[in-house]
């Protein structure tokens, strides 16, 4: 089926023959300058520059699949539209008139693009069982497609990094109470990440900084603001906890506050939140200026160094609170800081270049170069579409081509496609 999107993409990139183009009243038309493609309110292409039956015109350019969709969607009594200068159009169907009145040239584009093309766009377009390019994506050869994963990944820490520069203005341009709840959110994983985030939030880092001497006052307040400290205890270290949190909320006037209910049953025990937030307390214990570290940290070993945290005693023999189990010493693992890495240290040394109006992309290329690939369904299908990830590089740069190309359907933006399109 015909979409807008590729009559966009062929005006767009000049994919017609614009050598003899006429308008349906068999008027010529000189493309100088086919606009500024815009993508927002308004004309559909802007500040256009033709010549239309010998005379110059500048102006915008509105595509349609029919030029009546020109009524359909109101143009007609749209100020807004009253600067198009041709209206371009796969099929014609009506004349078009401005709000004033005044006839508006109609070029019909079906007449100039190839039947080739046409058909490489409906071929590509055709429902697949998973991306639509799953059967051609793999003739698309490494040196074109490494050139287009450079500009994928480069595009997903600068969606990442807008997150962060949005918390940052939150938090009054503290960076270090901003990384706090980055990797909050990070250590609580996809489930727990949210209320991880929001309670990480909802503690001024002040106290943080203030309290972080004693790992047990860190715990007390991760735990007591994670309500997980409103049973009855019979051990000493759970009640000592709670005494730690009443008091703490009493000196700084702490609400008790709910951010829905942890989850554990979905986890491996070495996963459970009571266990990720015994060691997010225990890493901002032993490291009161974790930012400061990170920002000068520039390889995966220096960042290891920096992650190289456990849990208290307490939690060598418990996953829960009140729960004896086995002895054993919960470190971080280096699969885990992995994904720290991937998700939050680079993008926010990466944020933190554009506040400083520096470039750290080689810097950071080469850090997750040396990081091993992400295990995942939707690189394993790239996989077997003959696209395999070597490194964590390649692994960003396909999840964003995924989920911002292949699931929008914005094949006509994507390199790929447009590859495949090629006359």
């Amino acid at each position: 089926m015909m979409k807008e999107d590729f009559l966009h993409y062929v005006w767009n990139y000049k994919k017609f023959d614009f050598s003899n183009l006429k308008t349906v009243c068999k008027k010529p038309v000189f493309v100088i300058n086919s606009g500024e493609y815009l993508q927002s309110s308004g004309a559909d292409f802007f500040n256009a520059h033709l010549k239309i039956d010998g005379l110059y015109w500048a102006g915008n350019v509105e595509i349609h699949l029919k030029s009546s969709d020109w009524y359909l969607h109101n143009h007609h009594q749209d100020s807004n539209y009253d600067n198009v200068i041709l209206h371009v159009v796969w099929d014609y169907d009506v004349d078009v008139y401005r709000k004033n009145n005044t006839e508006i040239p109609v070029l019909q584009l079906k007449d100039y693009v190839k039947k080739d093309l046409n058909d490489s766009y409906m071929d590509l377009t055709k429902n697949k069982s998973w991306i639509f390019c799953e059967n051609q994506i793999h003739t698309l050869d490494d040196k074109q497609f490494n050139l287009w994963k450079n500009i994928l990944f480069t595009e997903r820490l600068l969606q990442k990094s807008l997150t962060i520069e949005e918390l940052l203005r939150k938090n009054k341009n503290d960076w270090e109470a901003t990384l706090f709840c980055m990797l909050a959110k990070n250590f609580g994983l996809n489930t727990n990440g949210n209320s991880f985030f929001e309670i990480a939030q909802s503690i001024p880092f002040q106290l943080i900084r203030k309290e972080s001497y004693e790992v047990e006052n860190l715990e007390a307040l991760f735990f007591g603001k994670s309500n997980l400290l409103d049973n009855d205890f019979e051990e000493n270290y759970p009640k000592d906890l709670q005494n730690r949190w009443t008091y703490l909320q009493a000196k700084y006037s702490l609400q008790k506050s709910f951010f829905g209910q942890l989850e554990f049953f979905k986890h491996r025990p070495d996963n459970f939140p009571t266990i990720r937030l015994a060691q997010l307390a225990m890493l901002y214990h032993k490291n009161q200026y974790f930012f400061d570290t990170i920002i000068k940290s520039n390889t995966a070993e220096e960042i290891y160094k920096a992650f190289n945290s456990a849990t208290s005693e307490y939690w060598q023999t418990h996953y829960t609170l009140d729960k004896l189990s086995p002895k054993k010493q919960k470190s971080l693992t280096k699969s885990f800081i992995d994904l720290l890495i991937i998700n939050t240290i680079i993008p926010f040394k990466f944020a933190y270049s554009r506040y400083l109006n520096k470039s750290s992309d080689e810097i950071l290329k080469q850090l997750m170069f040396s990081l091993k690939p992400e295990k995942n369904t939707i690189i394993e299908r790239f996989d077997q579409l003959g696209k395999k990830s070597k490194n964590a590089f390649d692994t960003q740069a396909l999840l964003q081509l995924k989920k911002q190309y292949c699931d929008r359907k914005r094949c006509l933006e994507c390199k790929v496609g447009q590859f495949l399109l090629k006359d």
